[in-house]
């Protein structure tokens, strides 16, 4: 386990934007660790950028961060990376989710990512929260990048893309390892240990699983790609993620 000093990011941490005590930007951190922050797009299930996310970083707090670094170092033996897709979330940006689950509009788009449900059952199944661990920054969207294979393939917003069940080639391309489904999936094939997934997939669930473990991490077991680091969170924040400078 990697020893927990702020030793490793403070040469870099004069260049980065003001942050509240204990955080960090990832990138100051681990710059190899690739980040594709979803919420800061109109690539995600909302169709839009939630509030507070002015910029595609991931912040997280230190110790997150380190740790992050330890399981990048490891994953980069394989020729893997990891792949970021949330980090720590403002608290308005979870409030903005429970809006949409609420406002009684669905498109084919958004559909996507919730096949098998109603979106205003997502709340009630535990799948938008008001409150989200991410706002602590303890918490942590991601998968695994095969850094050898051909991740050229880009989100096209005009293109129609199938559901996130759907077999890698037909649905959205995410530029990473195949899960199983997409990322933010509401559907119980994105439980980690779906049974509905081919052997290949469920190695790499197993591998990016076991990895994060190996810092401390716990998965959430209806989200594949939800980790979380127990005792590093405590308060809920609500800052917004600026670009860093």
């Amino acid at each position: 386990m990697i020893a927990l000093t702020g030793l490793a990011v403070a040469p870099r941490m004069a260049a980065a934007q003001a942050l509240p005590g204990g955080f960090v930007y990832l990138r100051d951190v681990d710059p190899s660790i690739i980040q594709d922050i979803r919420y800061a797009t109109s690539n995600n299930f909302v169709g839009k950028p939630l509030a507070g996310y002015e910029a595609g970083e991931c912040v997280v707090k230190r110790e997150v961060g380190l740790r992050l670094k330890a399981v990048q170092q490891e994953l980069a033996k394989q020729k893997l990376s990891l792949k970021m897709f949330d980090c720590y979330r403002p608290a308005r940006a979870s409030m903005d989710m429970v809006r949409w689950s609420r406002d009684g509009r669905e498109t084919a788009s958004q559909r996507r990512y919730n096949p098998s449900l109603a979106k205003a059952e997502l709340f009630r199944l535990g799948y938008i929260a008001a409150y989200s661990g991410h706002s602590t920054g303890a918490a942590l969207d991601l998968t695994l990048v095969d850094l050898v294979a051909d991740n050229s393939a880009t989100f096209d917003p005009r293109k129609t893309y199938a559901d996130c069940t759907a077999p890698a080639g037909a649905r959205a391309p995410e530029g990473s390892i195949d899960m199983g489904t997409g990322y933010d999936c509401s559907d119980v094939k994105a439980n980690t240990r779906s049974s509905a997934i081919t052997a290949e997939q469920r190695k790499w669930r197993n591998t990016l699983v076991a990895a994060m473990a190996k810092q401390g991490f716990s998965n959430y077991f209806r989200e594949w790609w939800h980790f979380s680091l127990p005792g590093a969170g405590g308060q809920a924040y609500d800052f917004p993620i600026k670009r860093r400078n």
